[in-house]
């Protein structure tokens, strides 16, 4: 293969060398890029598709968008008890491209930020000819290009189900279901993770007939049972429809839409379309990682030490093709070590304060320990739970299912862990995140005044309540 290499430069507009080559301009690549300019590096990035990757594109922002639009008209749909009566019509080619608007500003934005630290972008391919070597290829011709140091972030993909070949027509994958100009009258969507139950809610606000089939009992497997009951218990209420412990086995196409088996007791849902989010794999079959000696673990992400270096000492990997979690700010964070390791500054990931959020009604957020695993870290937890119930911005939101759950170490009162369900549970799990990392004690949240009336209010009652000292919650 090295034979069949051009010499670096044969591409106008790509450099003979860089210090740092970046392979993939997602929120890992990018913000990895950025910072390895900032700290004096000559850098190259390249993208196959769009600066931004999955997340900005396809992913993580156009999904909100789409929420935020979905919540709007399904508050203004349904607030009759506040005496509020109305019937929203929703264009969803008009919010579709209202969401693409955020879209293409945010990319814009990527793009400045990269100009101006001194990254030079490509549209293109990049794979691995060597530990020190890497062909380019774009649609102009094709180049290569040498670099003493490279990021592979080169993402993630939607898993594929036997059966379940995504088509863009008749089954669809995340992307394909953040892209549609019309609102499909009926959805099977198969899988309830956080994908899944995101993209479900959505569609069931808009007015769409919702069918989850789930191969495991409950929504969102991997969390508690009792933030996995509130999120299936307010989907039930809005409408959807779940077929837990069933498989979906094959489909055919209809005159109307899809026809879709399944294992269980009612065998087949008809559906205008079929959503398949059944997770999502690691991309290493792109950038030739072989030739770079750059080995896989046994599931099949590659393999990298706390800096994100690979077995290939000067190539790095980060985000998602890295492994667990696989979420978006994590790919952030590991490309700012990676660039900062690379620049010889000191680095090393963090994962104990590392939050996750999944954008549901209501949204669940965590950061670090559940009891269990503090418990099985050692730990001889406390924990302090505030419900929504008690709290006053929740009534006024007129929305009171969930709580704030705080994990300590009894003795020393560490904090090490906290879940939230509650509306903009994203956003309060900042300070449980702080918390974490600066090694807090509960004292410390719990004697912080916190503004009345804000649903924040529920961190501080939660951590004075692990201590026995709650105002508004029975100890």
């Amino acid at each position: 293969m090295a034979g069949n290499v051009p010499e670096p430069g044969s591409v106008d507009g790509i450099p003979e060398r860089t210090d740092v080559l970046v392979i993939g301009g997602g929120p890992g690549g990018y913000v990895a890029a950025i910072r390895a300019g900032q700290l004096g590096l000559d850098v190259t990035l390249v993208e196959a598709d769009a600066i931004g990757g999955t997340c900005l594109n396809h992913g993580c922002i156009p999904s909100k968008a789409l929420i935020h639009g979905a919540d709007i008209a399904h508050e203004a749909a349904t607030a009759e008890a506040l005496g509020i009566s109305a019937d929203p019509s929703v264009d969803v080619g008009q919010l579709t491209d209202w969401k693409d608007g955020v879209v293409e500003q945010l990319t814009g934005g990527v793009e400045q930020l990269c100009r101006a630290a001194g990254v030079t972008v490509v549209e293109g391919m990049a794979a691995f000819v060597n530990t020190r070597r890497a062909r380019v290829q774009t649609d102009t011709g094709e180049t290569a290009i040498d670099f003493e140091n490279a990021i592979v972030a080169t993402g993630s993909r939607p898993i594929e189900i036997p059966d379940f070949g995504f088509d863009s027509d008749h089954v669809l994958d995340s992307r394909d279901a953040l892209a549609l100009d019309e609102r499909p009258d009926s959805l099977v969507v198969i899988g309830a993770g956080y994908i899944g139950m995101e993209l479900s809610t959505v569609y069931q606000k808009l007015g769409t007939d919702v069918t989850v089939v789930e191969l495991f009992d409950d929504v969102l497997d991997g969390y508690e049972d009792d933030i996995s009951r509130i999120v299936r218990e307010r989907a039930e209420s809005l409408g959807i429809d779940f077929r837990f412990g069933e498989t979906a086995t094959d489909w055919a196409a209809t005159a109307d839409g899809v026809l879709v088996h399944t294992d269980g007791d009612h065998e087949s849902i008809t559906a205008e379309k079929v959503f398949v989010v059944a997770g999502r794999e690691p991309v290493t079959d792109t950038a030739n990682l072989d030739a770079a000696g750059i080995e896989l673990d046994a599931d099949g992400f590659v393999e990298t030490d706390a800096q994100g270096r690979t077995t290939c000492e000067q190539i790095f990997a980060i985000g998602d093709v890295a492994g667990e979690p696989m979420l978006a700010h994590n790919a952030s964070r590991e490309g700012e070590v990676a660039a900062a390791a690379i620049a010889g500054e000191p680095a090393v990931l963090d994962h104990e304060a590392m939050p996750a959020v999944v954008f549901t009604d209501p949204e669940v957020a965590t950061v670090g320990l559940t009891e269990q695993d503090a418990r099985e870290a050692g730990y001889d937890p406390v924990v302090g739970q505030m419900p929504l119930s008690g709290n006053g911005r929740a009534l006024t939101l007129g929305d009171t299912s969930g709580f704030v759950r705080i994990v300590a170490d009894r003795r020393t009162e560490l904090v090490v862990g906290a879940q939230i369900v509650a509306p903009e549970a994203s956003e309060l799990i900042a300070e449980l995140a702080l918390a974490i990392e600066m090694d807090a004690r509960l004292a410390d949240l719990a004697e912080t005044v916190h503004t009345h009336p804000t649903l924040s209010e529920a961190v501080m009652e939660a951590a004075a309540n692990a201590r026995g000292e709650a105002i508004h919650t029975a100890n």
